[in-house]
């Protein structure tokens, strides 16, 4: 059954992100030997994460106390997800870092505008709702944004190779005085439409990934943000706090940011004798 009040979602990349707190001192008492053969080993282990055209992992060291290092697993099944945890919780550098926080979610293109378009033309067709004829043209349609290029690209895309990165989780208000979901579908739709406007001024400056978790994690959704300059994060999100449908229906979980890095540069993140760089010249993956 589809119901009318319901939007529908294209879904793509499972998303596991991974927070640790780092023994740095305990990690320094190694000799020199023991730690380069960690790293070798550590190395191996994500590099068979990260070649992979079923898989991708993403490295940020994080600011702040809440967490030093961030690892963020892209899976195209779920399984992928259990696997990725795994190898990561089997290597010996795993010794050295303590859970701090873990969000599971499926990466998420919302098709508000769509799906009301979809409804409409079905209604002109004069399909019965939720026949097998209805529901058929409904899945055919749906399945088609998949092919529009904008959706296509957004898809599959890897994880942005972007200096900065900003993670955190929210919810639409479902109180008793506010309630996101007993608003009209139109409702809904008209004020997303007005929040979008808002991310699209951003357009170049800021890369946005929305995962859905319902079912998941605690929080409906989770927002990755990755752009050049670690201000952006404060302007869009900032701007969008006088958006209606921020403003008023948004609840929003603990924020994280941090820099980026490339997995050539796990030792000199684990050594911290430098910030790691990010190596923007590692090529794009289909």
């Amino acid at each position: 059954m589809r119901h009318p009040e319901v939007p529908e979602s294209l879904d793509s990349w499972w998303i596991l992100h991974r927070m640790f707190s780092f023994d740095r001192l305990g990690w320094d008492l190694l000799p020199k030997e023991d730690r380069q053969e960690i790293v070798r080993e550590a190395e191996k282990a994500f590099e068979s994460l990260k070649n992979s055209d079923s898989t991708d992992i993403g490295f940020a060291q994080m600011i702040g106390h809440k967490a030093d290092l961030m690892l963020t697993h892209y899976s195209k099944t779920y399984e992928g997800l259990a696997h990725a945890q795994t190898v990561v919780d089997k290597i010996r550098l795993s010794e050295y870092l303590t859970p701090a926080l873990s969000y599971v979610s499926v990466l998420e293109l919302g098709l508000y505008d769509a799906t009301g378009k979809i409804h409409a033309s079905l209604a002109e067709q004069n399909l019965k709702p939720n026949s097998q004829e209805w529901v058929q043209a409904f899945d055919e349609m749906v399945q088609a944004q998949a092919q529009v290029p904008h959706n296509a690209g957004r898809l599959w895309a890897r994880i942005p190779q972007r200096r900065f990165v900003c993670f955190y989780p929210m919810d639409k208000k479902r109180g008793e005085g506010v309630n996101w979901y007993m608003l009209p579908f139109g409702e809904r739709a008209a004020l997303m439409l007005e929040h979008g406007k808002i991310g699209r001024t951003y357009h170049g400056l800021v890369t946005q990934v929305i995962s859905g978790s319902i079912g998941f994690d605690d929080f409906e959704w989770g927002v990755d943000l990755y752009a050049d300059d670690p201000i952006i994060f404060k302007k869009l999100i900032y701007e969008m706090r006088f958006d209606e449908a921020s403003a008023k229906y948004g609840h929003f979980g603990d924020f994280y940011s941090g820099v980026q890095f490339s997995l050539d540069q796990l030792e000199t993140y684990l050594d911290g004798n430098a910030v790691p760089a990010l190596n923007v010249l590692e090529p794009a993956r289909s």
